[in-house]
């Protein structure tokens, strides 16, 4: 475990036993993350030092991402260059990070968005990938930074994150986030809904109220079942509404009765423009009523008695996720562990076209240009979830494991990732769709081509040594050399490479077999 230490903030007590990852010149390596969301951009970038994660710079910024959304998931214009004027500043301190040092997500606003030209031109701006992670995906990071900055705990932990588009509820132990939900509700929409005009109203915070509890009511139970002993709120909204009600009010932390005060003082005002609120910062004020109403009714449904604020959040849990990485303890390998288990997956068969597909990687990466660590990944986790779709259906079970892969919610996996590791999946066995690559997949072709040829050679199912073999590859041609005497030996593989070879002209790839 690693524990994030910032240098503004008491430092957790927690410690690690990982060593620190530096560079071949001795100097520790620098991990940069940037949270695009729906209200705000925040970039930090971090250090590992002595076990710990040192923050050694944050920048922010209000782009109110949100707002720009029309009814039909355009971005405005406006929106738009606010954004990417934005990362032009942030590039600066990213573009000299390695690209597997550097997490880049995007939240609720860009998993609406039709935003795949915006995607492209910050991607060139920045020089990282973008990933669209989801809202789970979302919820348990925000987990991990909040755990890492307040420690590892025995009690039962609730983790509220208000933020632009969204709002994220975990409840878990010891560090383990087992309930976690993303609403379709965040300070942005909920004041676009209720209080466009900037106009406070009661009228209006009780519509807002209502509209928060409709979205919380099919998930309260869920937290209700198992009750929470602290309660903590992150991110912008609840910092900025504990600042108000401790510096404003004088209450010792957020609970319904500040909460109240608040809200009356809100209605009093009348409007955006006159909240006249200690430690309120000016442009929060026009997204500060739907957050507000927000928490209230958060407060209501979850039966929270008072609630504290953490500095920590996402972009921290996305730093702490990044050096778990580094230190081999990547949550996508727990999650495809954990979906092996569930789906009953022939772990021996498995591990066999694993391990072929890696020999076959391995052989022609430099020159079908797959030498990332991506790419070994991406191959390995389809070999080990290439079967979870057998437990629907032994037909077509490559189309079932397809579709699960691409809808479940999978931790530690963004959008890219599931989309990525399904196509291997659906690709994997008999007819190749011909519209599903697009001409910039040509890294996802190959692939596919090696995982295919790995099934083919384990096909039988046998528990024996898979046979040794040759891989070269040359621009579109892929040749694979095989003991002639063990091919004459398995005729029906003979046959199903013959057809392979057909089916991968498909791909716009040349397959030719040689023995030896």
């Amino acid at each position: 475990m690693v524990v994030l230490a910032k240098q503004d903030s008491e430092q957790s007590t927690a410690q690690s036993s990982s060593a620190e990852v530096v560079n071949l010149d001795g100097r520790r390596v620098q991990l940069g993350a940037l949270d695009l969301g729906s209200n705000s951009f925040h970039l930090i970038v971090a250090q590992e030092a002595n076990g710990r994660i040192q923050v050694l710079d944050k920048h922010k910024e209000m782009v109110r991402l949100a707002a720009g959304l029309d009814e039909n998931n355009h971005l405005s214009k406006q929106a738009r260059q606010r954004a990417l004027d934005c990362l032009r500043r942030f590039a600066q301190r990213l573009r000299p990070l390695a690209q597997e040092n550097v997490r880049i997500v995007g939240t609720n606003t860009l998993r609406k968005a039709d935003s795949k030209g915006f995607l492209a031109e910050a991607e060139e701006i920045l020089g990282h990938k973008i990933d669209i992670i989801s809202g789970r995906e979302e919820a348990r990071l925000i987990y991990v930074g909040v755990c890492h900055d307040l420690g590892i705990s025995s009690e039962r932990r609730l983790v509220v994150d208000i933020g632009g588009g969204s709002t994220e509820l975990i409840a878990g132990t010891r560090g383990e986030a087992e309930v976690l939900e993303s609403l379709y509700m965040g300070c942005v929409s909920m004041t676009r809904s209720r209080f466009s005009d900037g106009k406070i109203s009661k009228d209006a915070f009780k519509k807002a109220e209502q509209d928060a509890m409709l979205e919380l009511e099919p998930v309260a139970q869920s937290f209700l079942d198992k009750p929470c002993v602290a309660s903590i709120g992150t991110s912008g909204t609840i910092n900025a509404i504990f600042r108000v009600v401790t510096q404003h009010f004088g209450h010792d932390n957020i609970t319904l009765d500040a909460l109240a005060e608040l809200k009356q003082y809100m209605i009093k005002a009348g409007h955006v423009d006159d909240l006249q609120l200690t430690g309120l910062d000016e442009e929060r004020k026009a997204v500060f009523p739907g957050g507000v109403a927000i928490l209230i009714s958060t407060f209501a449904a979850l039966k929270v008695d008072e609630m504290s604020a953490c500095g920590s959040a996402l972009r921290e849990g996305l730093i702490v996720d990044l050096v778990g990485r580094q230190h081999h303890e990547d949550a996508r390998d727990e999650t495809v562990a954990q979906l092996m288990a569930r789906y009953h997956v022939d772990e021996i068969q498995a591990r066999h076209v694993r391990e072929s597909a890696l020999a076959l990687l391995s052989q022609v990466a430099m020159s079908w240009e797959l030498t990332s660590a991506h790419s070994k990944q991406l191959i390995g986790w389809a070999a080990d979830l290439a079967e979870i779709g057998m437990d629907i259906a032994h037909p077509g079970y490559h189309k079932h494991s397809a579709y699960l892969l691409e809808n479940m919610d999978m931790p530690g996996f963004s959008r890219t990732d599931q989309y990525e590791v399904a196509t291997l999946v659906r690709t994997h066995r008999r007819k190749i769709p011909a519209d599903l690559f697009t001409e910039h997949e040509q890294p996802l072709k190959r692939l596919t081509a090696l995982l295919r040829i790995s099934a083919v050679l384990h096909r039988n199912r046998s528990h024996e040594s898979p046979p040794h073999f040759g891989a070269k590859a040359k621009a579109d041609t892929l040749e694979i050399s095989l003991d002639e005497a063990w091919l004459q030996s398995h005729p029906l593989t003979e046959l199903d490479l013959a057809n392979e070879a057909g089916y991968l002209e498909g791909l716009g790839i040349k397959l030719v077999i040689k023995t030896h």
